[in-house]
């Protein structure tokens, strides 16, 4: 590697000499200038394209000849896993220059912890969770720990992004701010998305656009080579689980497969399946314990001739070695989440990047060639943190109490100046106040007694978290954790039921021995013979864009890329099917006595959106149609403006969102309804339906 790339000299010589490189991949390349001028960034590459490496060189770099002192830079990622598999890296990256790193989260011992309050490392390694931990923990001397701040890297932003984990991180990083007495740089690391340069401005605050004043915003993207070969992507159809199994396991013999599942069930039942035919598999879910996971994952990376079976967990950057062959076993919801997957393998060279879908059913075949072909447009999602956080705006005030033991009614805003998390502050602070969750003495806002009801519970942990954790059941085999389980899966207390079919737990089957409710435990032994498991699961919403591609297949279009006999006669067959469900001139309505079936294809949100914008008539909404009931005229959708429609959502619902407790019962409702409107979708259904529709009545 030449020099002049303007990092230390050390690192330069260590990636020469211990990583064995020739040069800096183009990302990291390009990185260095705008990671070390303290622009805030973002940098876009593929999966394993060595995002860590260009944000921590140029840091590194920094830390050392600009002898930066004490917890300089933070390193937040979404998983604890994903910490753990990173630690080791940084660690010997950090060791080059004789500078120290730290791993801080919830599975960190009490000792690691003193000595990092005592001794506090260069670079801390932690989550959002866990920064809020130190921030509210009166143990910890805040001016002492985070005064030398100066970068936070915020790996898998994207993840952040479309969640309440990143607004709550936003609001976390403002704190910081205050307590460092400076701007903190800000550099996220992403794979593809769609509008890069909006989720910048996100990461930095929310602001949409730069102006006089505001912090310079870099955006660095790594593009695919023009000599990089093709991927590899195949569409099967297998019709069952049991038959996905069969096919893994014959194809790609003494090859490493990463086997990616849509829900934790289907990934046990692939699991154990694929034990049956002899194939070392192992399994990665977010219901096993860490220990049990960790263990697959670093069995899996030492071996070859060996399946790993995961959901989303293993779609964010876990180093598990590198990979032959990815399958996706139906289809994942979002193109951006199936171009993370697909970057998983092509990283040796003289290797391509492969996916081979096999879907199990004919919705699940349409959902996958629907994806494939918004993916062969060059199609990739928007990505759009979720609108109005109120109840994380509530969540900041009542931490900033904890944080502080008081803060001036008058002069709160100073600790997150202009974030956009904010901006409903007045009405959501009146609303504390007034219910007693906040007090004020002499001026000061501090604790109430509302808010020790609603979370004091083992010391506000409930209020570190933005979201809402499964109530689960420890899982135990002797004095080996596991995993959790959820207790649909169980019968209850007193019941005759416990020699039913067994569960499944980490890819076996385990009679279940005693259920414990008290403790919330239950005790397994193995057996042999299948068993089955279950998992609390939501209605699936998919997007606007995906239902209608859909359509497009359906109405024939079929995706680039290779579809095996299997699935092309399937998929012919789903036509036919479903022919008289879409129309080339726009929507199609079934009337059936009193029921009308709107075919769509717009998704559960834009329907439900339609539905609320006819005063919410009586049915049921799907992705891909909504069953109305005394309708009506549905002309009067071209008079219906959707720009402020929202759906109705059910009070009960309230509780499915964190903090609702600090709320007003309406505000929380508003806020569920406002992030589950798909105006837009409505409004281009309705479009269709002024000028188009297809309608197909009873005789």
């Amino acid at each position: 590697m030449t020099s002049g790339t303007s990092l230390d000299e050390a690192i330069e010589y260590h990636v020469v000499n211990s990583l064995g490189w020739s040069s800096l991949r183009p990302l990291q390349a390009a990185s260095v200038e705008p990671v070390r001028s303290g622009a805030d960034c973002v940098l876009i590459a593929p999966t394993a394209g060595g995002k860590t490496e260009a944000a921590v060189f140029p840091l590194l770099s920094s830390v050392v000849q600009e002898q930066w002192h004490g917890l300089s830079v933070l390193y937040v990622t979404p998983l604890r896993a994903l910490l753990n598999n990173l630690h080791p890296r940084i660690t010997k990256y950090s060791d080059w220059l004789g500078r120290r790193v730290g791993l801080w989260h919830g599975d960190v011992g009490d000792t690691a912890r003193r000595r990092i309050l005592a001794d506090p490392p260069d670079i801390l390694l932690t989550t959002p969770e866990s920064l809020e931990a130190l921030l509210v923990s009166r143990r910890v001397e805040h001016d002492r720990l985070f005064s030398g701040l100066r970068a936070i890297v915020v790996d898998e932003l994207h993840s952040f992004a479309s969640s309440d984990r990143g607004w709550h991180l936003l609001g976390v990083l403002a704190r910081l701010e205050r307590i460092a007495g400076r701007p903190i740089q800000r550099v996220g690391l992403s794979a593809t998305v769609g509008n890069p340069e909006q989720i910048g401005r996100w990461l930095q605050g929310g602001e949409a656009a730069t102006g006089p004043g505001e912090r310079e915003l870099r955006v660095v993207s790594e593009e695919t080579a023009a000599s990089a070969p093709e991927p590899e992507v195949m569409l099967d159809y297998v019709g069952s689980v049991a038959n996905a199994a069969k096919v893994v396991a014959a194809l790609h013999r003494g090859e490493k497969r990463l086997v990616f599942c849509e829900s934790r069930r289907v990934s046990e039942q692939l699991a154990f399946e694929l034990r049956t035919f002899g194939v070392e598999t192992f399994v990665s879910h977010s219901s096993l314990s860490a220990e049990e996971r960790r263990r697959s994952e670093q069995a899996f990376a030492e071996t070859q001739n060996t399946v790993i079976v995961a959901t989303s967990t293993l779609e964010l950057g876990i180093d598990i070695g590198d990979l032959d062959r990815v399958i996706q076993i139906d289809a994942p919801r979002t193109v951006a989440s199936f171009l993370q997957r697909l970057g998983r393998t092509g990283r040796r060279p003289g290797t391509r990047r492969n996916t081979l879908f096999l879907a199990t059913s004919p919705d699940s075949l349409l959902e996958a060639a629907g994806l494939l072909l918004l993916w062969t447009r060059g199609f990739v999602e928007d990505v759009t943190p979720p609108p109005h956080p109120r109840h994380l705006t509530a969540q900041q005030l009542l931490a900033l109490a904890l944080q502080e033991g008081a803060y001036g009614a008058n002069t709160w805003r100073e600790w997150w100046g202009s974030l956009g998390l904010m901006d409903e502050g007045d009405e959501v602070l009146a609303y504390l106040r007034n219910e007693g969750f906040l007090v004020e003495d002499g001026g000061l806002l501090m604790i109430g007694p509302a808010a020790e009801k609603s979370f004091g519970r083992r010391h506000f942990m409930d209020l570190l978290s933005s979201f809402n954790a499964e109530k689960e059941l420890r899982v135990m085999s002797g004095n080996k954790e596991l995993g959790f389980i959820s207790p649909l899966a169980l019968p209850r207390e007193g019941s005759d039921k416990l020699d039913a079919k067994p569960i499944l737990m980490n890819g076996r089957a385990w009679h279940v021995e005693q259920v414990n409710w008290e403790r919330f435990e239950v005790l397994v032994s193995p057996v042999t013979h299948k068993g089955d498991v279950r998992w609390q699961s939501d209605a699936i919403a998919l997007s606007f864009e995906m239902m209608r591609a859909q359509r497009d297949v359906v109405l024939g279009e079929t995706p680039d890329v290779p579809l095996s006999r299997r699935a092309t006669e399937r998929l012919e067959l789903v036509r036919h099917t479903r022919f008289d469900q879409v129309s080339r001139d726009g929507l199609v309505l079934e009337r059936t006595g009193h029921d009308s079936h709107l075919w769509t294809w717009a998704g559960l949100k834009a329907n439900e959106t339609l539905r609320a914008g006819l005063g919410g008539v009586e049915g049921q909404s799907y992705n891909d149609v909504m069953v109305l009931r005394g309708a009506g005229d549905l002309g009067r959708l071209a008079e219906i403006s959707f720009d402020d429609v929202v759906p109705r959502i059910p009070v009960e619902m309230v509780e499915n969102l964190k903090f609702s407790a600090a709320l007003p019962e309406a505000t929380a409702i508003k806020t569920l309804s406002e992030r589950f409107a798909d105006g837009a979708g409505a409004a281009a259904v309705a479009a269709d339906h002024m000028t188009r529709m297809a309608d197909r009545s009873d005789s």
